[in-house]
């Protein structure tokens, strides 16, 4: 059991706890294998107590501090400190985790937690710079279901800690009608009104490619609107046409490069899938400070 005061921590940051412990348990059994970790077990005393210090070896925002450290509870390693919380910003050499435990349990953790802490701050790096550039306008930078699967909860909590939006969870969430579901239904109307009229209380957004798709949905009411892969004449033209009667994001063809100009049309939006699933892995690592035993 992960312990009352981490649980809490991790509540606070609106997870599960108890999906955090089960992932950290099954990541550390897939590196074990049933087996034990040979290296350690024969080149480490087994009453060897070590100081570990989580360190950033490149500047960002970090994300999934606490899964780190329901990985280091899972091995058994409870003495430790968080010194950087999720979603702060740390420097170059800045020591993000500082744990003391026994030294054979400190190794078996360090790789899991690294991959963790690491992947996670790498999206919230990525989010964060999104955000920064498009910081002088109105739009949000907002994720998709690009992500790793059974990894969504933490990939998106890791772009909320970057500063970005979430955009549904889940199939369940909400409807996101796309250009199959058109084509399956006969069209884009047909399509929303078929959603509309099996869940009446559902939020429900459309994708269009044309303007003139975009004047159909308008009528027929959509929650939000989806511009797939328009050029940003298109995306201007589209913000007066709907002249705020409902929602728009932009989608398709962005770069950080391209993001505030899009933000500048006035879209409500920007949809990004490269937060979760083109992210570089910050670099962090453990070093070792001080042995005892």
């Amino acid at each position: 059991m992960l312990s009352d005061a981490l649980r809490q921590k991790i509540v606070e940051l609106n997870l599960d706890a108890q999906s955090i412990e089960d992932l950290a348990r099954r990541t550390i059994d897939e590196d074990l294998d049933g087996g034990v970790d040979l290296t350690s077990d024969s080149t480490i005393p087994e009453e060897k107590i070590s100081i570990g210090e989580f360190r950033a070896r490149k500047s960002g925002y970090v994300a999934g501090v606490v899964v780190a450290a329901a990985v280091l509870e899972v091995c058994g390693i409870l003495d430790y400190i968080i010194v950087v919380e999720d979603g702060h910003r740390v420097e170059e050499g800045q020591v993000i985790l500082k744990a003391t435990g026994n030294t054979r349990k400190l190794l078996l953790a360090e790789r899991t937690a690294l991959n963790f802490l690491g992947r996670l701050s790498g999206i919230a790096s990525l989010t964060h710079r999104w955000v920064s550039e498009v910081s002088n306008t109105s739009t949000k930078i907002r994720d998709t279901r690009k992500t790793t699967p059974l990894l969504r909860e933490l990939e998106k909590f890791a772009v909320r800690m970057g500063g970005g939006v979430n955009h549904r969870m889940s199939l369940s969430d909400a409807a996101l009608i796309k250009d199959n579901h058109v084509i399956a239904a006969g069209g884009v109307t047909a399509a929303f009104k078929a959603v509309r009229s099996k869940y009446p209380d559902i939020s429900v957004e459309v994708e269009v490619d044309t303007l003139e798709q975009l004047k159909e949905v308008l009528v027929a009411g959509a929650d939000l609107i989806l511009l797939d892969n328009m050029s940003l004449e298109q995306t201007r033209a589209a913000v007066v046409i709907a002249g705020g009667k409902t929602k728009l994001e932009a989608s398709g063809g962005l770069t950080l490069e391209n993001a505030k100009a899009y933000a500048s049309t006035g879209v409500d939006y920007l949809a990004v899938g490269a937060l979760t699933h083109s992210a570089p892995v910050m670099d962090i690592g453990l070093d070792f400070t001080e042995q005892k035993g």
